[in-house]
């Protein structure tokens, strides 16, 4: 599996601006407790999709929490994301199993596809591309899961089509 840094967003521009009163609720419910951090994290991203840069600034400026220590959690734990993401997330197995079952040609022809890269988002949205550890299906490689949904024995031309179904579903 390789291994991409990942860039934190610190320092860039924000797209969009978020409401941060949606968090406030959040913030004070765990405000003065012990282990705060995560279940704060988590809440955030609930809200939002991602963690955006202001939440963090928010909730370090109003829980005493340091920003240093909320980006060092947040970037450690792969379940947190640091820039928005599709509504469908495209996950790609690279796990022992799809890899040698060459699950790099269902991630290359979804790249050419979607005109995206590994790990980012295409322009209207609609997918996030992502490549995988493991999804447990080894019987099924190579494997690809979009939300709750697992498709598996693909090729390139079978995922492609998956994700022009879904993209044909979601224009009607």
């Amino acid at each position: 599996m390789r291994i991409t840094r990942i860039n934190t967003g610190i320092g860039e521009i924000e797209l969009e601006k978020v409401d941060l009163s949606a968090i406030d609720s959040l913030i004070e419910k765990y405000k003065n407790k012990k282990g705060n951090m995560i279940p704060l994290l988590q809440g955030i991203q609930e809200i939002y999709g991602y963690l955006p840069k202001d939440a963090f600034t928010k909730v370090s400026k109003e829980t005493q929490i340091e920003l240093s220590d909320m980006y060092g959690v947040a970037t450690f734990y792969a379940q947190f994301r640091l820039k928005p993401v599709g509504k469908h997330i495209v996950k790609v197995c690279h796990g022992t199993a799809c890899h040698v079952q060459n699950a790099k040609e269902l991630t290359v022809a979804l790249q050419d596809s979607l005109k995206v890269n590994d790990g980012d988002t295409t322009e209207d949205g609609l997918f996030t591309l992502e490549s995988v550890a493991c999804l447990g299906c080894c019987s099924l490689a190579p494997v690809l899961m979009i939300g709750d949904e697992t498709y598996g024995k693909l090729n390139g031309d079978k995922a492609v089509r998956i994700v022009r179904d879904i993209k044909r579903q979601e224009s009607n």
